[in-house]
């Protein structure tokens, strides 16, 4: 029986790289546009604060701003090409997780 081959996509990094990536960010999210990838981090204040500020005026501009800042590595294309940016917009909402802390009154 054959095993199956994975497919190569544009801007793939190594397991090595991930892994150093994973070491530094804790949270390390691959996405996929087609036949590109990239790897993105979860968001800090800072751009989180920057994407809620222009969300309502520019909701594209937000994403970009999430992108852009949480961007590891992968097929730049991703961030240049709208036929790819639009595809990887729709997700980005699920690397801000904001986790859920517990409270207990003493």
């Amino acid at each position: 029986m054959k095993e199956k081959e994975e497919k190569v996509l544009s801007g793939q990094a190594s397991k090595e790289q991930i892994a150093m990536w994973k070491k530094e960010h804790r949270d390390v999210f691959e996405v996929i546009a087609t036949d590109k990838v990239c790897y993105l981090k979860r968001p800090n204040r800072n751009t989180l604060q920057a994407a809620t500020d222009i969300s309502e005026q520019d909701g594209m501009k937000s994403n970009q701003i999430i992108l852009e800042n949480c961007w590891l590595g992968g097929d730049p294309e991703i961030k240049t090409n709208d036929l790819y940016f639009l595809e990887v917009t729709p997700v980005l909402e699920q690397i801000v997780d904001f986790g859920e802390a517990q409270i207990k009154k003493l």
